[in-house]
């Protein structure tokens, strides 16, 4: 049984359901040291955001495969690091978004309502009403940067109070805006000149640390106010107690600060600033759904499943990743070909893909073929997470096309043109009206095999008496023909046969199947 340990505190459902198929070792506070010392014992990790899974701890987790954010950032995670070491990273990113939703909802709401403000005041024996005037929302424009799954969500919320709703996101296709009823706003800039309201629903990173800072506040409207509920350090502090100083930023929500936990800021010397401390994923509807959803991606990983929400891998919503999975299945059979036909070292790889599948994001393609085709001579643990790493890192080339219609009769094509030293192999693949994984060209030959167990692939002469020969042969040695596909270029050239066998075929019938009259080359006993 796999074993998992839990570092940080998860919803008891999410350790029921882990205890359903793994041995759980839950060990919330434990500290770094005793981890360390314990962590080769495990198949999988569990964490929160204190947890630092950095080289030095995935180093020493020799059975490690997979570790497991509950939540959506993965600040303390080290993905290069798993990465390399073909560990998967799987996150929670839908479990938690309705919760940080509606905190940005409460945070503005209260922001420019003064809310807590004239909740403190009064308990404190006032009831004075003057210094709590605040602004409604009706009418008003709302930036959002980040229209991702929370950011689409507060669009919509916001929709409601009949505001203006604008976005700026480089990385989100024009149907999202016009889904979500976002004018889409092409710079940072523009959303900060025109909004009333910004709020700030992007990941930490090079890029997006400090984006709102002094230059952006001075041409922010007067009076503007701003919430951040993401991440700590988007919005830069000190250009937030400079605009708060002077007034041009009348009014702040903040769940998340640049130093956590945060004791001392001197944000909170202002009664026009709304704190919590990162409450967004804070409810108890949302810790049940990441302890839960973690669970269940962790087994699947380790099941060797593929999850939607693998951080170190093309992300895919749960619809897409359905439709692609046979082909995923058919781009890995494709890979494991060429070293299981030629022994000499791969040059350059061109992968196409052909037809509706490039609607999609055809990485999770590139790498299954990857996988396919280095597991069988890496003796280090290949899988999708470091599949083109170790591709790149055995000086292989790795190319890409994409086109919208293919132009044979299938629907979808995945083509391999792959050069060796002095060898080259040209295959193309599709799926059968059963969605099964099948071949239909190799070299220049048409066929139509099912890539599925044993298949012993042979060239012969295109003439009579040698295919019925070579079948009886198989027949005297025990082996039964499930399928038989026959391609030639040329009449009475050279023909290929690829004969799928419903047991392994033994060295030595290959040998004597070799000695035959009319057959041409070696036969190859393929497996998938």
């Amino acid at each position: 049984m796999n074993k998992v340990i839990v570092s940080e505190r998860i919803a008891d459902e999410g350790i029921k359901l882990l205890q359903t198929e793994l041995d759980v070792d839950y060990k919330d506070d434990i500290s770094r040291e005793e981890l360390l010392e314990i962590i080769d014992q495990y198949d999988a990790l569990i964490v929160r955001s204190v947890t630092k899974v950095d080289e030095e701890l995935i180093s020493r987790g020799k059975r490690l495969k997979v570790v497991g954010r509950a939540g959506n950032g993965i600040d303390n995670i080290d993905v290069e690091a798993c990465t390399r070491h073909g560990v998967i990273v799987v996150n929670t990113p839908d479990s938690n978004t309705i919760s940080a939703a509606e905190q940005t909802i409460s945070l503005l709401l209260s922001s420019a309502r003064n809310t807590a403000w004239a909740n403190t005041h009064l308990k404190s024996g006032v009831w004075d009403r003057k210094p709590f005037r605040g602004v409604e929302l009706y009418g008003k424009t709302v930036g959002i940067i980040g229209l991702g799954r929370i950011g689409s969500m507060v669009a919509v919320r916001l929709k409601a109070f009949n505001m203006r709703v604008i976005a700026y996101d480089p990385y989100i296709a024009e149907e999202r805006f016009e889904r979500f009823g976002a004018e889409k706003i092409d710079t940072l800039a523009e959303l900060v000149q025109e909004a009333d309201f910004i709020t700030v629903h992007t990941p930490r990173n090079e890029e997006t640390m400090h984006m709102l800072d002094e230059e952006m506040f001075q041409i922010a409207k007067p009076g503007v106010r701003v919430v951040n509920c993401a991440r700590g350090g988007i919005i830069k502090e000190s250009a937030l107690l400079e605009g708060l100083k002077t007034g041009q930023i009348a009014s702040a929500g903040l769940d998340v600060f640049e130093k956590e936990p945060a004791i001392e800021n001197e944000l909170f010397s202002f009664n026009n600033v709304v704190c919590t401390p990162h409450l967004g994923a804070d409810t108890f509807e949302a810790q049940k759904r990441v302890g839960e959803s973690i669970a269940e991606q962790v087994m699947k990983a380790l099941n060797g499943e593929i999850v939607p929400n693998t951080v170190n891998l093309p992300t895919m919503i749960t619809e897409e990743l359905e439709y692609l999975r046979p082909y995923i299945v058919l781009a890995e059979k494709m890979g494991s070909f060429y070293f299981q036909l030629e022994k000499s070292p791969i040059n350059r790889i061109e992968l196409s893909y052909a037809g509706p599948i490039t609607r999609n994001d055809t990485e999770i393609l590139t790498v299954a073929f990857l996988k396919g085709m280095l597991e069988a001579v890496m003796s280090e643990r290949v899988n999708l997470v470091n599949a083109r790493l170790m591709a790149e890192d055995r000086g292989i080339k790795v190319y890409e096309t994409r086109v919208d219609q293919t132009n044979k009769r299938y629907k979808n094509l995945i083509n391999a043109k792959i050069e060796g030293q002095n060898r080259q192999m040209d295959i193309t693949g599709s799926l059968s009206r059963a969605r099964n994984p099948m071949l239909v060209e190799i070299n220049g030959y048409e066929t139509e095999t099912d890539l599925e167990g044993y298949v012993v692939m042979v060239e012969n002469e295109d003439r009579p008496r040698v295919i019925g020969p070579f079948a009886t042969a198989l027949g005297d040695a025990g082996v039964n023909i499930a399928s038989m596909k026959l391609a030639r270029k040329n009449k009475g050239g050279t023909a290929l046969m690829m004969v799928n066998v419903d047991n392994k075929v033994e060295e030595k019938t290959l040998q004597h199947l070799k000695g035959m009259d009319g057959i041409i080359s070696t036969p190859s006993l393929l497996h998938f």
